[in-house]
């Protein structure tokens, strides 16, 4: 096994583990092991990235293929989208683990990562679309420009740069994944994981998301008003966890939690930042593949 192919297989543990994080940890109005929503249970989120994990790493394949057949895979396992969101931020994560020079710092990742979003192509463009349109997303909505029900006819970060006003995933490939590695990884530092503290670690990555912007997939649903309320409470919660980590496993937490879910809130993009930027802390940091949430938290 060569250097590319050890990343490689670092990638795809350090994808799972990110995606077991995902439904290991109370994330209000996200589905979880504490608590299913939106007409899923967790072992379909666990499903979907264990089927996808092999085309998301396969060696030397373009980013649009890499999303187009980790969707197809993860429809054929599960039948319904559980991880577009998640496969479409990821997959030139794991095409710049072929383009690392020298250490695994952030700033190699992140100048690879800027290389691969660079060289994305309309052949990119067309394989995405045909993606989104497999896994058939909720509330997607329509656009004026390069809408992805007709062909793209420009490359794929040009056609998520259309997009990044509304959409926190597109505006990731437009701004080189700025919110992962300047808020999420920042959340993530400050949390300073072990396994006792995992949890709310992961809870406080996702609340600095949550609290930093309206989650652009409760809007297209709801409307801005209701993204900008679960915006002020996620703010408010942001400040409790900063007196006390253990807030997320309060009642009241759980409650938030149940109350978004019976609404239909789903904060669904806050929850695929999440799991990007954990993905990229396990990149940075290989012994974080080693923690699990501690047993304290299995009940709550």
């Amino acid at each position: 096994m060569d250097r590319i192919d050890e990343r490689l297989a670092h990638g795809r543990a350090a994808f799972l583990w990110a995606c077991g994080l995902d439904v290991a940890v109370r994330k209000p109005g996200n589905v979880s092991h504490h608590s299913a929503g939106h007409g899923m249970e967790a072992q379909a989120f666990l499903a979907s990235a264990e089927a996808s994990a092999g085309p998301l790493f396969a060696r030397g394949m373009p980013v649009g293929e890499r999303i187009e057949a980790a969707v197809a895979a993860t429809r054929a396992a599960v039948g319904c989208n559980t991880n577009l969101g998640i496969l479409l931020l990821c997959a030139p994560l794991a095409a710049a683990l072929e383009r690392l020079d020298g250490a695994e710092e952030a700033a190699a990742l992140r100048s690879a990562l800027h290389t691969v979003l660079a060289d994305l192509d309309i052949d990119d463009a067309r394989a995405a679309y045909r993606a989104i349109a497999l896994a058939n997303p909720g509330g997607l909505g329509r656009s004026r420009e390069q809408d992805v029900a007709a062909a793209p006819t420009i490359d794929l970060r040009a056609a998520m740069t259309l997009a990044a006003d509304r959409d926190s995933i597109a505006r990731q490939y437009a701004d080189g994944y700025a919110d992962v590695f300047d808020c999420g990884l920042a959340a993530l530092r400050v949390a300073r994981l072990t396994s006792a503290g995992l949890a709310s670690g992961v809870q406080s990555v996702f609340l600095a998301f949550l609290a930093a912007w309206p989650d652009t997939h409760i809007v297209r649903k709801l409307g801005l008003g209701a993204a900008q309320t679960v915006t002020a409470e996620a703010a408010a919660w942001r400040t409790r966890f900063d007196g006390d980590p253990a807030a997320g496993e309060s009642k009241a937490f759980a409650e938030w939690d149940e109350g978004l879910k019976t609404t239909g809130i789903n904060p669904g993009t806050t929850a695929d930042l999440t799991v990007c930027t954990l993905f990229a802390g396990a990149l940075l940091r290989p012994e974080a593949i080693s923690l699990r949430v501690a047993e304290s938290w299995h009940g709550s």
